[in-house]
């Protein structure tokens, strides 16, 4: 009987097979930095694709054209992380005055700026108070976050916008 309760527990172990690794750690900071900067991304992209379409100086219609690429492929990423945490895809209303406040970018300023007759300085403003917000929101989150995954993200996108921040600078110095 020994043997046999022995073998049943053997096949149940190898049956089983090992154990799945826990998932990693999410706070409602995550989730809120995530959703709040899928639709940040999105305002970036409209923005940048202005830049792309109406920028004549060479580095900031690359630039603009590399900031749209780049925060399309991350809105790809956060959603996924959202759809895979079973997260809803939009913060809830009123979020922006619960996390710190930051404003959205205005629909009115990049509508101007798609109809500014030089739009390259409105432009450059434009991306540096939106990138510097962005910053911030990753600061946030390298604070209070508990996925490491976002959390090492967030860090990543602190550092790129503030070196994009000091390139729109010095164009906008020439």
């Amino acid at each position: 009987m020994r043997y046999v309760l022995a073998a049943l527990g053997l096949l149940l172990a190898v049956a089983c097979g090992p154990g799945e690794a826990a998932a990693p750690p999410v706070n409602a900071d995550d989730v809120m930095f995530v959703q709040m900067m899928v639709q940040h991304h999105r305002q970036g992209i409209e923005i940048a694709k202005v830049g792309a379409d109406r920028a004549t100086t060479p580095e900031l219609k690359t630039l603009t054209e590399a900031i749209a690429t780049t925060q399309q492929s991350e809105v790809e990423m956060m959603l996924r992380w959202l759809h895979a945490w079973g997260q809803p895809l939009t913060p809830p209303d009123g979020a922006h005055d619960h996390h710190g406040g930051l404003p959205e970018t205005e629909q009115k300023k990049i509508d101007a700026l798609r109809r500014a007759k030089d739009p390259e300085p409105e432009l450059m403003a434009l991306l540096i108070a939106h990138q510097g917000d962005a910053a911030r929101m990753a600061g946030t989150e390298v604070l209070d976050g508990a996925n490491p995954e976002v959390m090492r993200w967030a860090a990543q996108v602190q550092a790129s916008r503030r070196e994009q921040i000091e390139q729109l600078r010095k164009l906008l110095e020439r």
